[in-house]
């Protein structure tokens, strides 16, 4: 039978064992709090988390390596990037990106390929054919040996609006492809600052992970002496299997944020990464009315219902303008022969024959042109509707988001206070342990607490900078944040 003086003194030999961790974990504790409590800065805590981190940039594995030569080049060595290097790289091997400027580009050629009945066209050719009765060709002319013939339109304003709709359709496809890279350019760069974030939360769980153990352990022995209940031995194993649960998620979190960033840029896949602890690299100073008076000028939606305004309004012009003549050069050379019995259906044979001049088209009465004007003042009336609708909506976006990133601001602040008083409260505890007034369960739980408000802290960083690059992808900035 145990008495109750041995019982006691197994349990002081047991805190005795324990006594060295708890050193270790008091040490932890002075690393991780700021070196300057009275500074309360955003920039401080982050720099804490980094000591809490034990390291600025976190990897994939626990030794820096050289990165590979090349993107898609298998590589067991970890790529180290910064987020401006990951946002080019993406943009480089973006397939998305690659087609839209590949469209952009036939855009483009449609449209010189428009202008081209308002250059110099040269056409020669020959043939044979059989005649009988009067030398005629299909289509009229003559037969001839050799024909080179020349046409340049002078004035034609249906034709001259065709080409300035042709420029507004590439320009559309251009904005298009600058739509494009802007979305890879916010889509890599969450992924890149999403992977910092969850690497940084899998180091704190990991070191939640040890005090929920050692809590665990404690209450058990304490159990077995009689001075706990079971219900406590039970919640300790509740609350280190929340922690192996967190774990679990944000590993396969990391494996998904890790493949999305491989493919993004063009890297194998189970290309190891390294990814630093980065803020974007633009203050947001900005007043809502200059967030909104940049929306409206570089938005990609506004600036292509503006273009679709642009080229109805081009093709009204032009439908107008097809109660004007046209006007073309034309020019033609023919070398004619004697078998095509010329001479029995002419007075005179000549072998060489020119003909150059203007040639007019009057419009008399088209009835195509009224229906057509008609048309396109619908469409003109639709397009500027179009454009008012964008541009309320674009502001109202802008206006809203806005309000989002001061929110995350406030919620940021939140966050950081509540760090902050939790570090607090662990100087506190740790304190009261030296003195003999708090228990080892005291100070892991105050431990535990504080890597809590460091994962609410992190989400709530990533939240503001996820709603800044939303922001200013509408304003269309993002492109600009990362030249």
């Amino acid at each position: 039978m145990i008495t109750t003086r041995e019982r006691r003194q197994r349990i002081a030999s047991r805190i005795q064992r324990v006594l060295p961790l708890v050193a270790l974990l008091a040490a932890g504790v002075a690393a991780a709090t700021p070196s300057a409590r009275a500074q309360t800065s955003a920039q401080t805590l982050d720099q804490a988390g980094a000591q809490a981190a034990s390291q600025t940039t976190i990897a994939a594995s626990s030794q820096p390596r050289e990165a590979p030569s090349q993107p898609g080049q298998a590589s067991s060595q970890a790529v180290r990037l910064t987020l401006k290097q990951t946002v080019t790289l993406a943009l480089q091997h973006s397939r998305e990106v690659a087609l839209a400027n590949l469209q952009s580009d036939i855009s483009g050629r449609e449209a010189r390929l428009s202008r081209s009945e308002f250059l110099p066209n040269f056409y020669a050719g020959s043939g044979a054919a059989y005649t009988k009765g009067s030398p005629l060709l299909a289509g009229g002319g003559t037969p001839s040996l050799f024909t080179l013939s020349y046409e340049e339109m002078l004035f034609n304003p249906l034709a001259r609006s065709d080409i300035r709709v042709a420029q507004q359709g590439a320009e559309q496809q251009r904005l298009a492809a600058e739509d494009a890279s802007n979305a890879v350019v916010v889509r890599s760069a969450s992924s890149y600052l999403e992977l910092a974030k969850v690497r940084r939360e899998l180091d704190l769980m990991r070191r939640e992970r040890e005090s929920a153990q050692k809590i665990l352990d404690f209450t058990q022995e304490r159990m077995e002496a009689g001075f706990e209940l079971p219900i406590e031995v039970t919640k300790a194993r509740l609350t280190a299997a929340r922690v192996e649960q967190r774990i679990a998620q944000l590993e396969d979190q990391e494996d998904s944020l890790s493949d999305q960033l491989d493919s993004l840029l063009g890297y194998q896949p189970d290309q190891p990464l390294e990814v630093g602890t980065e803020d974007l690299p633009q203050t947001f100073d900005q007043s809502v009315n200059d967030l909104e008076e940049q929306a409206l000028i570089n938005n990609v939606a506004v600036r292509q219902a503006e273009s679709q305004r642009q080229s109805s309004f081009a093709h009204l012009q032009g439908e107008r303008g097809g109660y004007w003549p046209t006007l073309s050069v034309i020019a033609q050379y023919n070398v004619l022969a004697r078998y095509n019995d010329y001479d029995l259906f002419f007075k005179r044979f000549q072998r060489n024959n020119l003909i150059a001049g203007v040639e007019v088209k009057i419009p008399i009465f088209a009835s195509r042109t009224m229906a057509a004007i008609s048309f396109a003042q619908a469409n003109v009336s639709a397009a500027d509707m179009v454009v008012q609708n964008k541009r309320n909506e674009v502001s109202l976006d802008v206006r809203h988001k806005a309000r989002q990133v001061k929110e995350m601001d406030t919620s940021r602040e939140v966050a950081r206070l509540e760090l902050d008083l939790s570090q607090q409260n662990l100087e506190v505890l740790q304190a009261q342990f030296q003195q003999g007034r708090a228990s080892v369960r005291d100070l892991e739980a105050g431990q535990l607490d504080q890597n809590d408000k460091w994962l609410g802290f992190l989400d709530a960083d990533f939240a503001r900078k996820q709603a800044q690059l939303d922001l200013l992808r509408t304003t269309g900035q993002v492109a600009r944040l990362f030249q």
